[in-house]
C-alpha cells in the first residue's frame, strides 16, 4: 500500500473462494460460467486470463490453492498447488520463466480457517475490533485476534516475494495486485453479499507508473480484473468478455467508477439465492429463499465466534445484528446506506422514505441478471450439508443439483 495504490471500495462477484478465483480470472459473472457453486470445475470450452497471455508470451503460473478444474488448471503452464507458497516457490517460478514475461497468481491458504498462524501472537485481543453482528466476548476477541495474525504471517510472505522481485532488478517492470477472493470467514461476512463478504482489499504497486501512496475511492468491481490486466499486456479484450480496463484509474484517481457493482452467493455448504447491487452509497440484497435463516458455512461453523453467539442466543442476550443471523423468515429485499452503515445492520427497506431508491436498484438488479443470463432460484439448488442454526455438519459429501437442466 505504501508503494502503491490503495483501492477503498472494491468489491468482488461473489463470497465464495473457487466461484470468485474463477469469475477473476475469467472475467464472467459466476453463473455465467456454470461455476457459481463451491468447487465447480470450469467447463470446457470457458478460457482464463492465463491462456490469453500464454499466445501472448508470456510464462504463466499458479501456485497455492487452485480449485479451477482441470480446464482451468491446465491453462496455466505451471501448475503448483500447495498450502505453502513461501518465498521459495516464488524463486523456482522466477527460474523456469528465462527472459519471458510473467503472469504469477499466487493463491495463499491464510487466512482461511483454521488460524494456525506460523507466528506467535502479534495481535492483542484487547485490541481488535469485535464488529457488531459477533459477541464481544474473549473467546471471539482471541479468534479474531488468530485471524489477524494469519494476515501478518501472509504480509511477511507477500514482503519476501517483493525482496526477489529487487533482487532480481524486476520490481520496476513488475505489476504487483494484492487481493482477497471473499470476506472474513466469521458469521454476516464470507459467504454474504454484505461488505463484509464481498469487499475486498485492492492493492496495486507498480514503481515508476502509479504514485506511492495513493488512493482511489470510486467504485470498483474485480470483475474488470482479467481486462485490466490484458490491457496492461497490450491484449486486446475479447469480444465475449464484458468489463472494462481500470487501468486509468493508475494514473488518474479521479476517474470515474463505477455506477454499479453486481455479487451473488450461491452453494457453499448451505444452498442461497442471493443477489446484490452496490453503489458508492447504498447496497441491496435480494433473497430468494427467506423461510431459512441466512446459510451457515463449515468455514465459521463451530468457532469460538460462533460459540459465543449460540451462547447469547440460549441466554436471549443478542443484539437485533446478531440476531439477524438466525432470523426466520428473513426479508426479501434489504437496503442499507453504507456510507452512515458500513456494517449494514440497519434496514432501510422498511422505510417509505427509501422504496425511489429500493425500487430502482431492484430494476437495475433485475436487468443485470436479465443481461447475464442468471438462472432463476428454483433452478440448479442443492441440499444443505451444515445446519443452518447449530453450525454442525451433516455431511461430507457435496450433493448433486436437486432439479436442473
Amino acid at each position: 500500500a505504501r508503494s502503491g495504490l490503495t483501492y477503498t471500495q472494491a468489491m468482488l462477484t461473489t463470497s465464495s473462494c473457487s466461484p470468485s478465483r474463477i469469475s477473476m480470472l475469467s472475467g464472467r459473472y459466476p453463473h455465467e460460467t456454470g461455476t457459481e457453486d463451491l468447487h465447480m470445475p470450469l467447463p470446457e470450452g470457458i478460457r482464463l486470463l492465463p491462456s490469453y497471455l500464454r499466445e501472448a508470451g508470456y510464462y504463466t503460473g499458479l501456485i497455492g490453492k487452485g480449485h479451477l478444474g482441470q480446464n482451468g488448471h491446465n491453462q496455466f503452464e505451471r501448475f503448483s498447488p500447495s498450502d505453502d507458497i513461501g518465498g521459495g516457490r516464488f524463486e523456482a517460478f522466477l527460474e523456469g520463466r528465462g527472459e519471458r514475461p510473467f503472469f504469477l497468481w499466487a493463491a495463499f491458504v491464510e487466512p482461511h480457517r483454521p488460524h494456525t498462524s506460523h507466528l506467535q501472537q502479534r495481535q492483542a485481543p484487547a485490541d481488535v475490533i469485535v464488529p457488531p453482528y459477533l459477541v464481544d466476548a474473549p473467546a471471539t476477541r482471541g479468534d479474531l485476534a488468530a485471524y489477524y495474525d494469519e494476515i501478518a504471517y501472509m504480509d511477511s510472505v507477500v514482503q519476501a516475494y517483493l525482496d526477489r522481485l529487487d533482487e532480481r532488478g524486476l520490481r520496476e517492470n513488475t505489476l504487483v495486485l494484492f487481493l482477497s477472493d471473499n470476506g472474513a470467514p466469521y458469521p454476516r461476512a464470507k459467504g454474504t453479499v454484505y461488505d463484509e463478504g464481498v469487499r475486498t482489499p485492492l492493492l496495486a504497486s507498480w514503481p515508476g507508473i502509479i504514485r506511492a501512496g495513493s488512493t482511489y475511492n470510486g467504485l470498483v468491481s474485480l470483475i474488470d480484473l482479467a481486462p485490466t490486466l490484458l490491457d496492461v499486456a497490450g491484449i486486446p479484450l475479447p469480444a465475449d468478455i464484458p468489463g472494462r480496463s481500470i487501468r486509468p484509474t493508475f494514473t488518474d484517481q479521479q476517474a470515474p467508477g463505477r455506477e454499479y457493482a453486481f455479487s451473488e452467493r450461491n452453494w457453499h455448504d448451505t444452498d442461497e439465492h442471493i443477489r446484490g447491487v452496490r453503489t458508492p452509497k447504498y447496497r441491496l440484497i435480494v433473497n430468494a429463499y427467506t423461510e431459512w435463516p441466512l446459510g451457515t458455512m463449515a468455514d465459521f461453523a463451530l468457532t469460538p465466534s460462533w460459540y459465543d453467539l449460540l451462547a447469547a442466543k440460549r441466554q436471549g442476550t443478542l443484539t437485533p445484528a446478531q440476531q439477524s443471523l438466525f432470523d426466520a423468515p428473513r426479508p426479501g429485499v434489504e437496503l442499507y446506506d453504507v456510507e452512515q452503515d458500513p456494517f449494514e445492520v440497519r434496514n432501510l427497506a422498511f422505510d417509505p422514505a427509501y422504496a425511489d431508491i429500493a425500487l430502482t436498484l431492484a430494476q437495475v438488479l433485475e436487468n443485470w441478471r436479465i443481461e447475464t443470463g442468471d438462472h432463476p432460484p428454483y433452478e440448479r439448488r442443492r441440499s444443505d450439508i451444515v445446519d443452518r442454526i447449530t453450525g454442525i455438519r451433516t455431511s461430507w459429501k457435496k450433493p448433486s443439483f436437486i432439479n436442473a437442466d
